[in-house]
């Protein structure tokens, strides 16, 4: 039988996830503008989950392309770039598939270092595939400095993460916000989203 401090811990986890996907179903409906909204996500991510760093990457033009950033990486947003077959991100996009690595993700064979990037020197990761009904749209990574076991509830909010911003990405090029042309093509990878 649990204890009752247990129980209120638990209660009180399941309180701040609620509260975290509420923020992030009021971003799907708010009319701003989609990187406003992606680094909202981001931010609300960092508070809950306590990483170090979260990096969100969207599908263009067959590439994924950093879009949000919790950390000063001003300059790396838009820039950073990689093929859907290189670095931990790149697999997870192209497998369809959660990653968690709980330490040392930079001794991975699949890792690919930017020099751009601080947070390869991270010890865990943990990333989810942006999904939507028409497939991959993008990645989102968690990542902190020091080797962190990531648990079965923490990845699965972070799937649940990964598909709420896919139907966010979805619903900013069906309707881009008023006054404002359709985001980029967010092409999706080919392959269909895996059943559940």
């Amino acid at each position: 039988m649990a204890k009752p401090k247990e129980l209120e811990y638990r209660l009180d986890r399941v309180g701040q996830e609620l509260r975290l996907l509420q923020k992030i179903s009021r971003l799907l409906v708010r009319d701003i503008p989609l990187d406003d909204a992606l680094n909202a996500i981001v931010g609300i991510v960092v508070e809950f989950m306590a990483c170090d760093s979260c990096l969100l990457y969207c599908i263009q033009d067959g590439e994924l392309v950093l879009r949000a950033s919790n950390t000063r990486l001003t300059s790396a947003v838009g820039q950073v770039r990689l093929s859907l077959n290189e670095g931990l991100t790149g697999w997870v996009a192209r497998e369809h598939r959660l990653l968690a690595i709980f330490r040392e993700a930079y001794r991975d064979p699949r890792f690919k270092a930017f020099s751009d990037l601080p947070e390869d020197t991270f010890e865990a990761f943990l990333s989810a595939p942006l999904v939507s009904r028409s497939g991959v749209l993008g990645v989102i990574n968690l990542q902190h400095r020091q080797p962190h076991a990531h648990s079965g509830g923490e990845m699965e909010l972070l799937t649940t993460v990964g598909e709420l911003v896919g139907c966010l990405l979805e619903l900013s090029r069906l309707h881009p916000p008023k006054n404002r042309a359709p985001e980029p093509m967010l092409v999706s990878s080919s392959a269909p989203v895996p059943d559940m």
